[in-house]
């Protein structure tokens, strides 16, 4: 067993050690216009029903779209679209349109107005489960309610972020603790 050497580490760069899910593209439409945003801060809150927690800050343009809308999409590209996931994140929809800027194909929701985002892996179309937490952390808490996902790779190479502009890209996975592993105590 590894004996960690420690030092103190600044507080406010914890995230970069409890981030480790993978980068999102939240596609959202409102009053005829789509937006596509780069997101980092979200989790998983429920199984049955899905329920997903998100942080958008208010001063983000895809804020209140989601907001008035209630629902959106939740996109999970991969490292082919590395690029294009930070420069979307480094740009504002209130400027552009990130769909044509960036080259990616909107596709229409299921079950929700706004598009899905044909180049990623995975879509969940999400519906606005609980809005309590908005006006004091900017939380959303979304329903999933539609999700598409791909057939192949079994295991996307995914883009998870670290802080201070640094990203990994998902790497090995491994059944060995399978035998132990007592999904009941999920």
């Amino acid at each position: 067993m590894s004996r960690y050497r420690k030092r103190d580490f600044p507080v406010g760069n914890i995230r970069r050690f409890l981030e480790p899910g993978p980068i999102v593209l939240v596609s959202t439409a409102w009053k005829g216009k789509a937006n596509i945003m780069t997101m980092g801060w979200h989790m998983v809150m429920e199984f049955q029903p899905s329920l997903i927690g998100c942080i958008i800050s208010s001063a983000n343009h895809s804020f209140e779209m989601i907001r008035k809308s209630r629902q959106c999409v939740i996109n999970i590209p991969t490292e082919d679209l590395a690029a294009k996931v930070v420069d979307i994140g480094n740009s504002s929809g209130r400027d552009i349109d990130k769909f044509d800027q960036f080259g990616l194909s909107p596709e229409p929701g299921t079950l929700v107005r706004a598009p899905r985002i044909r180049e990623c892996y995975a879509n969940f179309e999400c519906r606005l489960a609980d809005a309590r937490l908005i006006a004091t952390y900017n939380m959303f808490v979304f329903e999933v309610v539609k999700a598409h996902v791909a057939t192949k790779p079994r295991y996307p190479r995914t883009i998870h972020y670290r802080g201070d502009g640094e990203f990994m890209i998902s790497g090995v996975n491994t059944g060995q603790y399978r035998r132990r592993f007592k999904p009941e105590m999920l």
